[in-house]
């Protein structure tokens, strides 16, 4: 017997323990099913669950869980990356607490304890994606420092290497002067802070008493300023463009050059060029072939290397003793000690306030320095035409297709790739360099020293290069280095390329792109023949989720106090294609109440001897009941099923949410009442079987979302052991007699009802009270199904009788229209009828007042222009509502004539 209500706790630890280590997760590539693979989007091994990992791994679970019930051999490949910067960081505090740093160890000792954090701690993600409910493939989990995917790695190092996609150069990177290492784009977050625009005055060579106005955010870096830019167009400055300008403080003579980087409407329209600190200026220096001095080092403190012997004195402009006194200054106090000579020489013509954005290490918490530096570079513009020409022919379709324009758009217009990271947890950069600086790149230092060999005729002495690859680099790799790559393993030739990769819009151009890159330069085919793309989780307001704003979400705790099934269908149901999901603790409430409606439902056919029948045939259903009920399941496996076929979680969860709450709960449950309380009758016998046909049909259907519930009422129902849903055939059609006599009989009944209690809710009328019901323009077909289900239409629209009527409508009643039939129910004597007239009018009016305000918001474009989108599309849901509630009054108004 079901226990009053589902304990998902204890179900929940049974169920994954049972599907682990029945091996109900794996795959089997001797499986006669066509394979089904999905690649995880590998968690930091760092990491712990957060919402974002709850939406795309709640997705790929729902997908492949469908697929296990469709037949296909099932690979979800689990692992989790090593996350280099984010590991480091981690085990570098875990040292300082204990006295020790990473340098005073060294770095052999260092990634020992690295290894050794990882053993005990590093599997805390892993737990807490098995609490999701993830059914991932856990025997073949992979990590992107073990030796199988380091050797992908060095392979790969070298092949691009061999040819020419890999090389060292002198380029701008971001780097953090904390980590003391250069970083990708996505580790760099922009941060909004208040600040100043300093307007500086250059004086022209040889016009004495003319200056060229510059506005900057960065005076700090003006000592390594090599020109001055401005737009050819504007005409304030075409007769400068070609002549020099003092540098001030410096005392050099710089360049007045035509660029068009340079914007006439901001700031002054005449930029100053500094190519060894920011990344536009670094464009444009190289287009007009310019220096790039350095003036900062890795520590973003003031350097003269690069420039001190340039460095003159010029009265009321540079003396070389002021900058010599700055060397090793950090960035900051350099800036105020500038920015104070500059006015002093009366070279500050004006500072304004400014708000801008400013790059930030998303670890370090410190400002990013665009340097000049020596790194590893990847050829990303050649890999990249390959993957963009697979999408074009088609070979790998985006879902929604619109976010292909954003690959494309990235793709073909990609910078070369820094790899190179100046830490000492990751995969060691393969290549050793000789006594002269020459490099050897080879997989195994065996090999370098074969290289040097050759190269100089004997052995010599070799030191491999400090730095280690980039993190996405291995993650590049994932979908073959996984599968056994560079060794030709049956798991690669069977699961590669994979079916979909599911994962957000914000890591296309770092993950997404790399894979398709990597994986057509290694396998000469795509990684993956769908990306799935969804959208990111927001708070319930639709912002986005941060500590600062104090709305994160944890979703152990929605787990905790909801239930797995209920989050995860939560999930499903609000995740439509590319779309964000607004999710709190409310919303997630709502949905657990879909959990315990399903629960009561079962409880409910257990109490009244329903159980699966064997050999039942529901081609032999003979009650309209019975067929209709079988005819709206095939409809929703049908809806079902083509939605998970194209991604649509959402309407995947729409159509098991309105089959099993509305029609098998509301109105399947309840018709069949007087049905179970015949005893043992044919009719009685054949209901009860189509219900537990129907109840297994619900079960498979919303298994991929709601796993637990499902398998608990599987096992306790008798369709199978418990734990064999995972496994069972996912629901198809079944052979339904006269289905549309029945679907259009019964369609006809709940409409009626519907149409009686929406009338009666309206009005306010109390449930207590019953209510004739007469049917204007009903014919012998209305008529004969009135009669058939008399007793539902009494017991469920609170009907005294239902009977034709032949003349005119009582004086007094609310009316609605069914088809061609009229639903008249006479209201006088029954409720207030003035008063509920007025009541409804005043409401309408509220209404329509309050969508006027909010639609005179709407037409202001002040208001639309300032506001934050979020906020703009709150009071259009508002406008939209408000609409809709006038709409609603209005029509009840007309009901009562």
């Amino acid at each position: 017997m079901l226990d009053k209500t589902f304990a998902p706790a204890e179900a929940e630890a049974r169920l994954y323990k049972t599907w682990e280590e029945s091996g109900a997760f794996g795959a089997d590539p001797a499986a006669a099913g066509s394979p089904f693979t999905i690649m995880i989007p590998p968690p930091n091994v760092t990491g712990s669950l957060h919402m974002g990992h709850a939406l795309t791994f709640t997705v790929q679970d729902s997908l492949v869980r469908y697929r296990r019930m469709t037949g296909r051999d099932v690979l979800w490949q689990p692992g989790t990356d090593h996350a280099g910067i984010a590991t480091q960081m981690v085990v570098e505090r875990l040292l300082a607490s204990e006295g020790l740093s990473r340098k005073e160890m060294g770095r052999a000792a260092f990634l020992e304890r690295v290894w050794q954090w990882k053993h005990e701690s590093g599997g805390t993600i892993t737990r807490q994606l098995r609490r999701l409910g993830a059914s991932l493939d856990w025997p073949r989990e992979r990590f992107t420092m073990d030796e199988g995917l380091s050797r992908a790695v060095r392979r790969i190092f070298v092949q691009l290497h061999e040819k020419g996609l890999i090389y060292r150069a002198r380029r701008l990177v971001n780097w953090d002067p904390k980590f003391q290492s250069a970083i990708s784009d996505l580790e760099v977050e922009s941060r909004e802070m208040d600040g100043h625009l300093w307007h500086l005055n250059y004086p022209i060579e040889g016009m004495d008493g003319r200056f060229i106005t510059v506005a900057t955010t960065r005076p700090e870096t003006l000592p390594g300023d090599v020109a001055v830019a401005v737009n050819p167009e504007d005409e304030r400055y075409r007769d400068l463009i070609g002549k020099f300008a003092l540098l001030p403080l410096v005392g050099r003579r710089i360049p007045i050059v035509a660029d068009e980087h340079s914007d006439p409407t901001k700031g002054t329209g005449a930029v100053k060029i500094t190519p060894a600190h920011d990344f536009n200026d670094f464009e444009v220096g190289r287009r007009h072939d310019l220096p790039m001095p350095s003036v900062l080092d890795r520590q973003a403190c003031f350097t003269l290397e690069e420039i001190s012997a340039e460095l003159r004195a010029v009265p009321g402009v540079a003396d070389p003793a002021f900058l010599q006194g700055l060397v090793g200054q950090d960035r900051f106090k350099l800036r105020s000690a500038i920015v104070e000579q500059l006015e002093q020489y009366g070279l500050l013509a004006k500072v304004e306030k400014h708000r801008n954005q400013v790059p930030h290490g998303d670890r370090s918490g410190v400002p990013i320095e665009p340097l000049l530096t020596v790194q590893w570079f990847c050829d990303a513009a050649t890999l990249a035409k390959p993957a963009v020409a697979a999408v074009e022919q088609g070979r790998t379709v985006f879902v929604p297709k619109q976010w292909e324009n954003t690959f494309f758009a990235w793709l073909r217009d990609i910078e070369p790739w820094c790899i190179s990271r100046q830490l000492w947890w990751g995969h060691r950069i393969p290549a050793w360099y000789g006594p002269d600086g020459t490099v050897f790149v080879a997989e195994d230092e065996a090999g370098a020293m074969a290289q040097a060999r050759a190269h100089y005729g004997r052995d010599e002495a070799l030191i491999q290069d400090e730095d280690v690859l980039d993190t996405w680099f291995s993650s590049g790799l994932w979908p073959f280095s996984t599968l056994g790559w560079p060794e030709q393993t049956p798991e690669l030739a069977r699961y590669y390329p994979t079916d979909v990769l599911v994962t957000g819009f914000d890591i296309i151009f770092f993950w997404v792109a790399r894979m398709m890159m990597m994986g057509l330069f290694a396998m000469d085919e795509v990684p993956f023949k769908t990306v799935y793309i969804h959208g990111l989780v927001r708070d319930e307001r639709g912002q986005k989720m941060s500590k600062s704003k104090g709305n994160v979400i944890d979703p152990l705790d929605l787990i905790d106090q909801f239930g797995t099934d209920a989050l995860r269908f939560t999930i499903c149901a609000l995740t439509g294609p590319g779309r964000d999901v607004k999710l709190g603790p409310a919303v997630v409430e709502s949905y657990r109440s879909f959990v315990t409606k399903l629960w009561n439902a079962a409880r409910f056919l257990e109490m009244n001897d329903v159980r699966p029948v064997s050999g039942f045939d529901p081609a032999t259903a003979k009650l309209p009941l019975s067929r209709w009920i079988l005819d709206a399941a095939n409809r929703a496996v049908a809806d079902a099923t083509a939605a998970l076929e194209s991604y649509r979680l959402d309407d995947y969860a729409s159509a098991g949410y309105r089959f099993t709450w509305n029609t098998f709960c509301d109105w399947f449950v309840e018709f069949a009442k007087p049905v179970f309380n015949q005893g043992e009758t044919e009719e009685a016998a054949e209901v009860r079987a189509v219900a537990a046909h129907v109840l297994g049909i619900i079960l498979k259907l919303l298994h991929p979302a709601m796993p637990y519930v499902t398998e608990v009422l599987w096992g306790e129902f008798g369709f199978g052991p418990e734990g064999t849903l995972i496994r069972a055939p996912w629901p198809e059609a079944v052979t339904v007699a006269e289905s549309e006599i029945a679907r259009a009989e019964l369609d006809w009944v709940v409409g009626l009802i519907s149409a009686v209690r929406a009338v009666r809710a309206e009005m306010r009328v109390p449930p207590s009270v019953l209510a004739p019901l007469l049917l204007r323009d009903a014919g012998a077909e209305e008529l004969g199904r009135a009669a058939r289900w008399i007793e539902a239409i009494r017991r469920m629209g609170r009907a005294s009788e239902v009977s034709p009527l032949a003349g005119d409508v009582p004086k007094g009643s609310a009316q609605a229209v069914l088809g061609r039939v009229t639903i008249v129910i006479p209201l006088e004597g029954l409720i207030d009828l003035s008063a509920e007239r007025a009541r409804l009018e005043k409401e309408r009016a509220k209404a329509l007042e309050e969508a006027g305000k909010v639609r005179g918001k709407l037409g202001n474009e002040s208001f639309v222009a300032r506001a934050k989108p979020e906020v703009v599309q709150e009071n259009r849901d508002r406008l939209e509502s408000f609409e809709a509630e006038a709409a609603r009054l209005a029509a009840a108004l007309s009901r009562l004539g």
